[in-house]
């Protein structure tokens, strides 16, 4: 076991054998993410924009550890990344960005909603067939004031709000979630698809909002109340790792969700709606031309 991680982290069983892909893997939780399940066997594909960086820190990983490039904003990459990766176990939806001023994808969508939804929406349905166990979908409380806008997805019509788009961003996570778990069922597959949020925990993921206020402001609050990177790690192997049923959402036990050890998490009403995951469903399908493979 590793040094100062007590709690739950001594209940993650056994990888050996398994083959894990992780997206945003070279920092933050998905860093730590991919380290924990190094260190309990598996083979781990760390899936990152820079190489670089992605190899530098896979030397800091003690097993089998392969680096891939992938920009999952970038529907072109993550094409190609889902072409040349063999069979897998677990597919973990990791990467994201948050607060960003008014950007746009390589193919035109807003792209926070590109990075956080869309391309992981695609890498999961082109990955499907080489998967033998799950997709966990790393969401966040934010998705609970999400409200997303079928008819102005690329924020055309209204005026561009960084954090809103995040949360709608969040929210198409969650409904991506249950409309793939209810679509696997169909299916008769035995695939399952998970979801975890790491709660409050300090990573750098507020140091690209173009404002140096809004970055110092959620650096410091993050730093301030925040849980440590490995800590807030353990919701997504938890969901990646444990015995659950498909569908099942991780997140800190403690009041707000905000902090603790993993456990069953709570949704909002528009994320547990049927209907608007099929929509949101349908509208992925038709910006990323990349649908249910099963």
């Amino acid at each position: 076991m590793t040094a100062g991680r007590p709690g739950p982290w001594q209940d993650i069983p056994a990888q050996d054998g398994r083959r894990f892909v992780v997206t945003g893997a070279s920092g933050g939780i998905g860093l730590e993410t991919a380290r924990m399940l190094a260190e309990r066997g598996a083979e781990v594909v760390l899936a990152v924009r820079n190489p670089a960086k992605g190899e530098q820190v896979a030397a800091s990983i003690p097993g089998k550890v392969d680096v891939r490039p992938l920009d999952v904003s970038d529907l072109s990459s993550v094409r190609a990344f889902a072409a040349d990766l063999g069979p897998i176990d677990v597919l973990i939806n990791n990467a994201g960005v948050l607060g960003l001023p008014l950007s746009w994808s390589a193919d035109g969508f807003e792209l926070q909603l590109a990075t956080n939804h869309l391309g992981h929406f695609a890498l999961a349905n082109l990955l499907l067939p080489q998967l033998s166990d799950r997709v966990v979908v790393v969401g966040s409380r934010s998705h609970r004031s999400g409200d997303v806008d079928l008819d102005d997805l690329r924020w055309e019509r209204r005026g561009y709000k960084p954090y809103a788009a995040y949360a709608d961003s969040k929210l198409a996570n969650m409904l991506f979630l249950a409309e793939l778990q209810r679509r696997l069922t169909a299916a008769g597959s035995t695939l399952r698809a998970t979801g975890a949020h790491p709660g409050s925990t300090y990573t750098a993921i507020t140091g690209n909002t173009g404002s140096r206020i809004k970055t110092r402001v959620g650096s410091f609050g993050h730093k301030l109340v925040g849980m440590q990177p490995w800590k807030g790690a353990l919701t997504t192997v938890y969901a990646a790792t444990m015995d659950v049923p498909g569908n099942t959402y991780i997140g800190p036990h403690r009041i707000h969700e905000m902090s603790g050890w993993p456990t069953g998490a709570g949704r909002s009403v528009k994320a547990t709606d049927p209907e608007l995951a099929k929509a949101v469903w349908a509208a992925s399908e038709s910006m990323t031309g990349v649908t249910f493979p099963l």
